[in-house]
C-alpha cells in the first residue's frame, strides 16, 4: 500500500501498526481523525481555545514518540484519551483559577456532531432551543461541575467514548464512571431548567 492510497477505513489500530513500522502518512490518518474530538474535550475543560489547541498537539506529538509503547488490542481512544488527559491535569496544575475559567468562545470541525449529542443526552425532540443556544448554555454552565464529573461527561459526550473507554481512561470502574455521567446530566438539567429549556426525564 502506497503512502498516496493509505485507506481511510483501516482501523485505530491498523494505522498504529504502520505508525510502529515508518509510515508516516497512517499517523496523518489518525491525527486527521481525532484531532478535532481532541480539541473539543479539551476546550471543554480548560476554555481557552489555544491551550486546547497546544494539549491537542501535545498530547498527538507524545502519541508518536510513544508509538512503539502501543499494544493492538482495540483500546487506541482510551490510551490516546488517558495521554491527553494527564497532559492537561498537569497543565492545569500550573494555571491561575482565573486563566482556567475563562471563556473563549471557539468551536472545532466536530462540534456539530458534539451538540447532536447532548442535545440527545438532555433534551428532547421537542424542545425549541437550538443547537447554537444549547451549546453556549452548556459552556456556560460546565464548570460548575466537580472536575471528575465534567472530564466524564466531555469524554462520553463530546468525544464520544464508551462508558468502558471512559472508565479506562479515568482509572475507575464502570459503575462510578455511570454514577458520575448521571449527576453530571442530572445537576446540567436542573441548571438548564433555570433558562427556560425543556427537558426530558433523566433516566
Amino acid at each position: 500500500m502506497t503512502t498516496d492510497n493509505l485507506s481511510r477505513t483501516l482501523t485505530d489500530d491498523e494505522l498504529m501498526l504502520l505508525v510502529q513500522a515508518g509510515e508516516d502518512r497512517a499517523f496523518e490518518r489518525l491525527v486527521e481523525r481525532h484531532q478535532g474530538p481532541l480539541w473539543g474535550f479539551f476546550f471543554r475543560n480548560v476554555r481557552d481555545a489555544q491551550l486546547a489547541e497546544d494539549l491537542t498537539q501535545e498530547t498527538l506529538l507524545k502519541l508518536y514518540n510513544q508509538a512503539w509503547d502501543y499494544l493492538p488490542r482495540g483500546k487506541f481512544r482510551g490510551w490516546m484519551y488517558r495521554i491527553g488527559r494527564n497532559l492537561m491535569i498537569d497543565n492545569v496544575r500550573k494555571q491561575s483559577h482565573d486563566a482556567l475559567v475563562k471563556a473563549v468562545r471557539g468551536r472545532s470541525q466536530d462540534d456539530d456532531d458534539g451538540m447532536a449529542r447532548l442535545a440527545a443526552e438532555l433534551i428532547p425532540p421537542e424542545t425549541k432551543a437550538s443547537q447554537r443556544e444549547l451549546r453556549d448554555l452548556v459552556d456556560s454552565l460546565l464548570d460548575g461541575l466537580p472536575e471528575e464529573q465534567r472530564f466524564t461527561f466531555t469524554l462520553f459526550v463530546y468525544a464520544g467514548l464508551s462508558l468502558p473507554e471512559v472508565a479506562e481512561i479515568m482509572d475507575t470502574s464502570i459503575p462510578t464512571t455511570k454514577s458520575r455521567l448521571r449527576l453530571a446530566r442530572e445537576k446540567l438539567q436542573e441548571k438548564l431548567k433555570t433558562y427556560g429549556v425543556s427537558l426530558a426525564e433523566a433516566d
